[in-house]
């Protein structure tokens, strides 16, 4: 059989997957909904292997879908959740052949001639695409990320499987409406489709970030991307886990650059990365120890209005001052209703496990006695266990990706052990904040990145 024939054996299959992984999503949702009948609570180990063996199954979309899925309190069970998040974002690379046929798709029949070089071989796959090094006919070494063809009908296949999920969530009794959340994550995949809006991502950070040396945002080759081919100059650098023997100082150090690539961003401009894989950062050195972090892929990134983030702001320093009106007034700014006294208390248990370490001015750790898989799993329990008292509460769709961003990023911490004054770096970080400010220089970044 020809490599043609085989690649395109290997992409047509794909249908095929999605209707098996359909079925199989289906039976497991039918035995988690039995147990339920049955006083079991869906909590069954091997329901759980099922549900990640289904999901499991198509290796492509869909396990960005199930990993974001793990990472929401009271969404699936924590069993499902450990089983979700042990899923891989990584779909069968592309041969030779099949690159060239959709290279030529992208930028033409001579698209060869517009590099130096260009390896076929993939340096790294993901859930979308894969990326191919290359160098520019100057000899400027690149990182090409190609996207695998037929994604929109792939991504919204998983979408309907996300529904499946959801809807499963919903007949178990569930104490927070996902409705916002289904609308949210939709929105944010389908925006990783589009590699020009990547491109307009990576051209806010580079202005965001512009005076932030230990933060490195790649420079883009616009005449090399389209809407499916985003073109950037490689950054070399090593992977974060490979630093967690290093010294504390420069565990310390990459975390700092951590800690600055996200909140420096929320806080000025009102702008996240919304996704924390591990894979998505790499640690540069200078003068050979590690010291800071080149932020590498920007198909994730939410932009939020100002108000959001005085929110953030608000319920910070109404924590830190006991002052419970500036606290309800933040939850009202995100958009919680009903805001009873209860429903307060039980938001304050998630927010108190968040903004912890921020509020207490000494050198720690993010979490004590805590694995990064299962960072937040304690407070989310305890809010399913306060929610299951009152009823159902409608979470606002912007903390999708603000909760799984915080859980990431802690999550970092944990990995390399960081021991750090939290207080002290949020402090720098929104030291004369305003909102008006945030506006000022959201609306400049914007436009200036063509958003």
């Amino acid at each position: 059989m020809s490599e043609r024939d085989s690649e395109a054996n290997r992409f047509s299959a794909r249908a095929a997957r999605y209707a098996r992984v359909g079925a199989n999503v289906g039976g497991v949702a039918a035995r988690m909904a039995g147990a339920r009948l049955f006083g079991m609570e869906g909590r069954d180990a091997s329901n759980a292997e099922a549900l990640a063996k289904a999901l499991g199954g198509l290796k492509g979309p869909i396990m960005k879908v199930a990993q974001l899925v793990a990472t929401i309190p009271d969404v699936v069970p924590p069993e499902y959740a450990a089983e979700l998040q042990k899923l891989q974002s990584q779909a069968p690379p592309m041969g030779a052949a099949f690159v060239k046929r959709r290279m030529m798709a992208e930028l033409g029949a001579g698209w060869r001639e517009r590099f130096g070089e260009f390896d076929l071989r993939p340096a790294a796959a993901a859930s979308l695409g894969q990326v191919h090094r290359a160098t520019t006919l100057a000899g400027v070494p690149l990182a090409c990320k190609l996207q695998y063809p037929d994604m929109e009908s792939a991504v919204e296949a998983d979408l309907a499987q996300l529904e499946v999920l959801f809807s499963l969530h919903r007949r178990m009794g569930a104490v927070i409406d996902t409705s916002e959340m289904v609308e949210e994550i939709g929105a944010r995949i389908r925006e990783e489709l589009d590699y020009r809006r990547e491109a307009k991502h990576v051209a806010l950070y580079r202005a965001i970030l512009s005076e932030t040396p230990e933060v490195r945002v790649p420079a883009l080759e616009p005449a090399l991307s389209t809407r499916r081919l985003l073109s950037m100059h490689w950054l070399d650098g090593s992977p974060i886990l490979s630093h967690k023997q290093d010294g504390q100082a420069a565990r310390d150090r990459i975390s700092t650059a951590m800690f600055r690539a996200w909140w420096r961003p929320f806080s000025h401009h009102g702008v996240i990365h919304g996704d924390p894989h591990l894979g998505n950062y790499t640690v540069f050195p200078v003068d050979g120890e590690p010291q800071g972090i080149n932020l590498l892929d920007y198909g994730c990134i939410r932009i939020f209005p100002p108000s959001f983030v005085e929110g953030v702001v608000d319920l910070y320093r109404g924590l830190q001052q006991g002052d419970e009106a500036r606290v309800v007034h933040a939850y009202e700014t995100w958009g919680f209703k009903g805001l009873s006294k209860d429903l307060v208390d039980t938001l304050n248990i998630w927010a108190r496990f968040i903004y912890g370490p921020l509020l207490e001015d000494r050198v720690r750790r993010i979490a004590e006695d805590v694995s990064p898989a299962e960072y937040g799993r304690k407070q989310a329990f305890q809010v399913h266990q306060a929610l299951k008292k009152r009823g159902p509460v409608t979470v606002p769709r912007e903390f999708v990706f603000m909760d799984r961003a915080a859980i990431g990023l802690g999550g970092v911490f944990l990995h390399l052990d960081a021991e750090l004054n939290f207080h002290r770096l949020f402090e720098a970080e929104i030291e004369g904040f305003s909102v008006e400010g945030v506006a000022e220089r959201q609306a400049k970044a914007l436009a200036k990145a063509g958003l």
